[in-house]
Parts: C-alpha cells; structure tokens; sequence
C-alpha cells in the first residue's frame, strides 16, 4: 500500500473523489487530534508562540490519520520527514534567488520520474516539492527549527496513535492506473514553481514561499482535481487567513490560543477525508496567528499577502497546469488536421 493516495491523503475509501463528502467529518479523529494538541496547549499559557508553532509541529500526524495496524502508524514518522527536511532544504536557498528557482524545476523533475517507480514517489512529488518551496520563506535557522518541530511532531503523533486499539484494515478503492510517464507534467510543475518562486524574488515578496507552494500543491495530473484544489485553496486560505486575522485584532489571551490550536488540529484531522480542499484553512489559521501575534498591527496586511499570493501561485498552476496542456494539444490536432 503506498503512503499517500495522489492527492497527498492516505489511501482510504474516503479518498476516492468520487466517493468521498464534500467536507467529512469524524468524531474519532477529533479525539485523535485533540490528543496531540497536548502540548501546544499545556505550553500555551507560558509562550503563546511556542504553543502555536508546537501545534503546527503535528499537523503532518493529524492530517495523515489513523492507520489500522500500529506497524502501520510508523509512517506517519516518513511523512514528517518528507516535509520537514524540503522546508529546511529551502530555507537555506532563500538568499540565492537563481539556485532556489533552478532548485525547485529540477527537484519537480526529479520527483515525476520517481513518482511511478518508488511507493514514496507520490509524496515527493506532491508534498515534498512544495515544501522546499515553502522553506524560500524562511532563513536558515527557523527552517531548522521548524523542520525539528515537525519531525518531533510527528513522532509524538506516531507514540499517541499506539495508543488507540488496532482495526481491520478497510478495503481501499481501485486506483486509477498511472501513465507511465510523468515526466511532462513533472517539467510543467516544475516551470509553475519556478515562475511562481521567480515572481517573488524578484518583487521582493515578503514571504517568496507562498505563492510558490500554492502553486505547487493545487496542480495535479488530473484537471479536475487541480480544478477542484484550486478553488478549495483559494476559499480555504481566506477562511484561514480571516480567522486567524480576527482573533489577534480581538485578543492575545493565551485561552483563546488555545482554541485556535485545538481548532487547527483537530479540524485538521477530522475533515482530512473531505473532497474538498479544507486543509488549508487550518494550516493557514495556525501560520499567520505565528506571524501576527506579537504584531497584531499587520494582520490587515497579512490577511492580504496571504490571499494575495495564493491566488497568484493558483494563477500560475492554471498556466501551466490547465491552460498549457490545452493549448498544446490544440495545437497538435491542428497539425494532424492541416496534414
């Protein structure tokens, strides 16, 4: 069984598109999730900070689930190695604008062509690659201390998953059959990416990442599911974005903080077999109160930038993702055509 389905989810019956709700929900995953918001919010009261980004540090283990076995959860501890490591691999390109742009199209690439070869293969290429792109927001030590904190969340979220009991394993839908290539797609991702992460450099964006990742993670072999992402991206970071916004205008009350990592978490895990791309949202929610709390001044602005960005990265993965494709094979059937 591989560790992600191709939308980033773990293979379960929900994750079929066609099968799943627009948004589920689970009442047992909630439990799950607040189990490991325990330390966000026994340090909250002490460092709000430190709660927040402690919080973030298990989103990868509630956003993966509940395996089965117990044998099983140990991948939730490879998951958060393949996304803490790509943020703290970007972070240390951030000051080299030309290597961090030729990095990301080359690491797409080379995630398409093992993306068929290596059970593992669709995690890189869909969450690895957008990770690194990620880490171009940060300097070298926030991206180490973040990829510490995930790595560490995620064996945190391993140790509380042995705690629930074992469960027969669910039959998971046929998987569609993969092309044998992916190699186009890989040099198109990559070429999003790349724009994207060379916008930001080049307009000094405060956060280059952003538009970068969102780029990276709604694109999507399937045209209907990039459709579908990019929509869920959009309204889900503005959901994130507002709430988050809102709260640090209204309060800095370490019990409100609190709710927001409970909130973040457990949403997170509760509605991961959700058709519709809500992930964000909690994501979102969690990294901008980060970035806010202490200055709660800029939240108008912050709210902005991040919407901003994610509807430019969007923007970017419908060029190449959605609009090249048709053109070229426009273009192809014109020539077939004409000879």
């Amino acid at each position: 069984m591989p560790l992600y389905a191709e939308d980033g989810r773990a293979p379960t019956p929900r994750s079929g598109h066609s099968a799943a709700q627009p948004v589920a929900w689970s009442w047992s995953a909630v439990v799950l999730g607040v189990a490991y918001s325990v330390p966000a919010v026994v340090a909250m009261p002490f460092d709000v900070l430190n709660g927040l980004a402690l919080a973030f540090g298990v989103l990868p283990a509630a956003v993966v689930g509940l395996a089965p076995s117990r044998r099983q959860r140990m991948r939730v501890v490879l998951l958060g190695a393949c996304v803490g490591i790509p943020i703290w691999f970007g972070s240390l390109l951030t000051g080299h604008a030309w290597l961090a742009v030729s990095a990301i199209w080359i690491l797409a690439i080379g995630a398409a062509v093992i993306a068929t070869r290596s059970p593992i293969g669709p995690v890189v290429l869909n969450m690895s690659v957008a990770m690194v792109g990620i880490g171009l927001s940060l300097d070298a030590g926030t991206g180490a201390a973040l990829m510490g904190l995930i790595v560490a969340g995620s064996v945190f979220g391993w140790g509380v998953s042995l705690l629930w009991p074992e469960r027969p394993p669910e039959p998971s839908p046929a998987a569609p059959s993969a092309p044998t290539s992916m190699l186009g797609y890989g040099i198109r991702l990559g070429a999003a990416g790349a724009t994207a992460a060379a916008i930001g450099f080049a307009f000094d964006f405060d956060h280059v990442g952003w538009s970068c990742a969102a780029a990276l993670l709604v694109m999507r072999p399937s045209a209907e599911m990039q459709r579908l992402r990019s929509v869920g991206r959009v309204l889900a970071v503005t959901a994130g974005a507002a709430a988050a916004a809102g709260i640090a205008t209204v309060t800095s009350a370490p019990g409100w903080y609190c709710v927001v990592a409970l909130v973040a978490v457990a949403g997170a895990a509760a509605t991961r077999g959700s058709r519709w791309y809500v992930t964000p949202a909690f994501t979102t929610l969690l990294a901008i109160s980060m970035l806010i709390y202490s200055h709660p001044q800029d939240a108008g602005s912050r709210f902005g930038e991040r919407v901003g960005e994610t509807i430019l990265g969007v923007a970017i993965a419908y060029l190449f993702g959605l609009l090249l494709p048709r053109l070229l094979d426009a273009t192809i059937k014109r020539r077939t055509f004409s000879s």
